[in-house]
């Protein structure tokens, strides 16, 4: 944003990656991929880069309000600063935050997550996908990430894309408004478990397995690490894949061999 604003220029978009996004090893495949359809499809984007912060959403979450409120008003600062308009993001916490908290603090954006921007871009016939793609008919299950889901209420859009691809959509025993927690959400990553039978990934991750589905597609940085870790606990990480929706779509971009 800072190099473009030196140029006179505004993007149409600007991509918020998140904390994950940016560091976590797994999710940077998700910030990748993303990127990669955004150039293929040709939307005017941007990033803050070094100027972009947390959003507060774990602190707040955990309790500090006063910490939230520091990173809040220095990141609405930055992005009124720059006259951002819209935001996308990969990652439903930092979504939920900026589109529904923000606000009170005096910022003001378009926020969307990054599968309603890519069901937009298939609507348009702007993202156009291979036929026979790599995941045609093979069994996928989607998990319903708490923030996107029963928070805001976006069921359809994550849906719509799989659909595109060609694959068998089996739905869990729990999903949609009565979908279940990964197990990460309310700070409860960044915590050690507290005393039950059972970890909560453990449970999600059998009903994910119970579909018969070879991959589980998910939609949040936080999702994918409790999945996958579930899925190793399970010893199934040789037969049972788990992608964000835009490596999905990435697979199957023409010319890609996935």
């Amino acid at each position: 944003m800072a190099q473009l604003a030196g140029e006179g220029k505004e993007p149409e978009i600007l991509f918020w990656v998140g904390c994950a996004g940016s560091f976590d090893a797994r999710a940077q495949k998700v910030t990748k991929a993303f990127v990669k359809i955004l150039n293929e499809v040709g939307v005017d984007f941007a990033i803050l880069g070094n100027e972009e912060s947390c959003t507060g959403d774990p602190a707040r979450r955990a309790g500090n309000e006063f910490v939230f409120q520091m990173q809040a008003l220095q990141n609405i600062e930055t992005l009124n600063m720059y006259k951002v308009q819209k935001i996308v993001t990969a990652c439903p916490h930092c979504f939920n935050t900026i589109k529904n908290e923000y606000p009170a603090l005096g910022g003001n954006y378009d926020v969307i997550h990054h599968t309603q921007l890519l069901q937009q871009l298939i609507d348009e016939g702007r993202l156009k996908l291979q036929e026979g793609g790599t995941f045609q008919g093979k069994k996928i299950t989607y998990h319903d990430s708490c923030y996107l889901g029963r928070a805001n209420g976006i069921y359809e859009a994550p849906r719509k894309v799989l659909q595109e691809l060609d694959a068998d959509l089996v739905e869990m025993k729990r999903c949609k408004t009565k979908g279940l927690c990964c197990g990460a959400g309310g700070a409860q990553m960044f915590k050690e478990d507290e005393p039950g039978d059972k970890r909560i990934n453990m449970e999600r991750v059998e009903e994910a397995l119970d579909t018969g589905a070879g991959i589980i597609a998910a939609n949040c940085p936080f999702c994918l690490t409790m999945i996958q870790d579930g899925v190793s606990g399970k010893d199934k990480e040789e037969e049972v894949m788990v992608y964000d929706l835009a490596e999905l779509i990435v697979h199957n971009l023409p010319g890609e061999n996935g």
